[in-house]
C-alpha cells in the first residue's frame, strides 16, 4: 500500500523526530478529522508499505535520519516557490531549500524526487515576469535532480479568503502565458511539467496533464510495477493517487498565507502544544473512548514484473 503523509501537515520540517518514532515502533495512528473518536492504526513495516509519499517545504531534518527510510519506497515532493516571509513566514531561505533538495536527490535518485512551484499568484509584487524569471532559475538549479515540475494556481478556499484577502484568481489568459513559458524551461532542462488540478489547458504546449501524484509515477519511483486496487480520486479535477494520510490538519507552522490545511494560527500553535514526539498520534494520545480501525494492508508490488527506466 501507500502512505501519504503531506496532504495535511508538513511532517518533515516540523515532525520528524515523531516520524522517526512511529518507522522505529512500525506503526502509526490516526484520528479521524470529520469523527475524532475515530481512529484508524497502520503498520509502518516495508512488507506491507510499498512507498511512502512526503510534501515538504523543508526535507532538511529528515536527512540525518534516512537509513530508517531505507527499506521503503519513497516519493518526495519539495515545494520551492519565490515568495518572501510575507507570504511563507516560516520557510527557510530558499537557497537552502534547493540545497536540501539536490542532497536528498542524491540519496533517493531523480525519479524519486519532484519538485513543485504552486500555488502561484499574480500581484504587483510578483508579476508574471518575476514567476518566469524564479521559475527558469530553479529549473536550472534542479536540472539532473528530478523529473517533474507541478504548477498550480492558487483556489481560493474559505481559508484561504480569510488568510489571504487580498489573494485573487488568476486569469485564463495569465495561466496560458506562464504554462507556455514553463512547459519550455522545464523541457530545456530534462524536466517535465505538470499540471497540479488545472484541466488540459496546457496539454497543447507539451504540459502531462494526467495528474501530479499517480500510480505511474510511484512505480518509477521504485521501478516495480504496483497492483493497486480501484479507488477514488480525492476530487473531481484530481488524477492522483493519495493513499493513507498520516498527518492533522491546523498543525503546519510554515503559516503560509495561502494555506488551505490551517484554521488559523491561533489553532496551529495549541495543537502543538498537545504534540508528543512519543505518542502514536501527531496531535495528543489515545484516548479510552476512541474507536480504532485496524487498517487493511497488504503488499501492491507484482513480484513478476521489473519496471526499468531510461537515466
Amino acid at each position: 500500500m501507500i502512505i501519504n503523509t503531506g496532504q495535511r501537515t508538513d511532517i518533515p520540517a516540523f515532525y520528524s523526530e515523531w516520524l522517526c518514532n512511529r518507522l522505529r515502533e512500525g506503526f502509526v495512528m490516526v484520528r479521524n478529522p470529520y469523527n475524532p473518536k475515530s481512529v484508524t492504526r497502520y503498520l509502518l513495516t516495508p512488507d506491507v508499505v510499498d512507498v511512502i509519499g512526503f510534501c515538504t517545504k523543508n526535507p532538511a531534518p529528515m536527512l540525518p535520519h534516512m537509513d530508517l527510510l531505507k527499506p521503503f519506497g519513497q516519493f518526495w515532493y519539495v515545494t520551492i516557490t519565490p515568495y518572501g516571509r510575507e507570504i511563507e513566514p516560516n520557510v527557510p531561505n530558499k537557497l537552502k531549500v534547493l540545497d536540501s533538495f539536490k542532497h536528498l536527490s542524491d540519496i533517493v535518485g531523480p525519479d524519486s524526487m519532484g519538485w513543485r512551484y504552486d500555488p502561484i499568484f499574480i500581484s504587483n509584487q510578483y508579476p508574471i515576469e518575476r514567476h518566469i524569471k524564479a521559475f527558469e532559475y530553479m529549473a536550472k538549479a534542479l536540472s539532473g535532480y528530478t523529473r517533474t515540475a507541478v504548477i498550480s494556481f492558487i483556489d481560493l478556499y474559505e481559508k484561504t479568503k480569510r488568510n489571504f484577502p487580498e489573494a485573487r484568481s488568476v486569469s485564463a489568459e495569465d495561466r496560458l502565458t506562464l504554462g507556455k513559458a514553463m512547459v519550455e524551461i522545464a523541457r530545456e532542462n530534462g524536466i517535465a511539467l505538470r499540471p497540479c488540478a488545472e484541466g488540459s489547458d496546457l496539454a497543447q504546449f507539451g504540459a502531462d496533464c494526467n495528474g501530479c501524484m499517480t500510480i505511474a509515477m510511484y512505480e518509477r519511483a521504485i521501478h516495480r510495477r504496483l497492483k493497486v486496487p480501484s479507488h477514488q480520486p480525492a476530487r473531481k479535477e484530481c488524477a492522483c493517487f493519495l493513499g493513507g494520510d498520516i498527518g492533522a490538519y491546523n498543525t503546519c507552522a510554515h503559516f503560509c498565507r495561502y494555506c488551505y490545511a490551517n484554521y488559523d494560527a491561533a489553532t496551529v500553535r495549541k495543537n502543538q502544544a498537545q504534540h508528543d514526539p512519543a505518542s502514536p498520534l501527531l496531535i495528543g494520545h489515545p484516548l479510552p473512548d476512541d474507536q480504532v480501525h485496524i487498517a487493511k494492508q497488504e503488499s501492491w508490488i507484482d513480484h513478476q514484473i521489473t519496471m526499468c527506466f531510461d537515466a
